[in-house]
C-alpha cells in the first residue's frame, strides 16, 4: 500500500495495530495454555480478554476517522508464535518454562507498547485527539500489564530462591 500522507500512514499503522491486537489475543491464549503456574495462566488469560477490549477501542477509532482497516501481512506476529512454539518445546525444566513463558509475554507486550506510542503520536499529528484518547487508554493497559508481568517474574524467582534456601 503506497502511503502519500500522514493520514494514510495513520490508517496503515492503525490497521496494523488492529491485526496485531486480534492476533495478540490468540497468542496470549496459546501462551497461557503453556503456563503451568495458575497465577501466570490467569494473568495471560486476562491479557487476552483485555486485547479483545482494545480491539473494540481500535474499531471505534476507525469509526471516528471514517476509515476502514486495510489488510497487511502481519508476518512478524506469525514468526513470533512459530519461534515460541519451537523454543518452548525444547525447554525441559518446568522453572525454565515458567520464566520463558513470562519472558515471551513481556517481549510481545513491549512490541505493543512501541506500536501504541507511535499511534498516539500519529493521532495527534493528524488532529484526531479523540482517537488519541482511545489509543492512550489501550497503551495504559499495556503499561499496566508489563508492570504486572515484571512483578510475576520477581515473585516467581523470589519464591524459587526461598524454596531452594529452605531446602538447603
Amino acid at each position: 500500500m503506497p502511503v502519500k500522507n500522514a493520514k494514510e500512514l495513520f490508517v496503515m499503522l492503525l490497521s496494523d495495530a488492529r491485526q496485531n491486537t486480534e492476533r495478540s489475543a490468540k497468542v496470549y491464549q496459546e501462551i497461557s495454555q503453556a503456563a503451568q503456574d495458575q497465577d501466570i495462566k490467569e494473568a495471560l488469560e486476562s491479557r487476552a480478554w483485555i486485547s479483545e477490549k482494545d480491539l473494540s477501542a481500535i474499531d471505534r477509532c476507525f469509526e471516528l476517522i471514517s476509515e476502514q482497516p486495510v489488510k497487511l501481512s502481519g508476518h512478524l506476529q506469525e514468526v513470533f508464535v512459530e519461534d515460541f512454539r519451537k523454543e518452548l518445546a525444547e525447554i525441559q525444566n518446568p522453572i525454565a518454562k515458567h520464566l520463558f513463558v513470562l519472558a515471551k509475554a513481556n517481549h510481545l507486550i513491549h512490541l505493543r507498547i512501541a506500536e501504541y506510542t507511535a499511534l498516539v503520536a500519529a493521532a495527534d499529528v493528524t488532529g484526531h485527539y479523540a482517537v488519541g484518547v482511545l489509543l492512550e487508554s489501550c497503551l495504559a493497559d499495556k503499561l499496566a500489564f508489563v508492570e504486572r508481568t515484571r512483578r510475576l517474574i520477581r515473585n516467581f524467582v523470589a519464591a524459587k530462591i526461598a524454596a531452594k534456601a529452605a531446602g538447603a
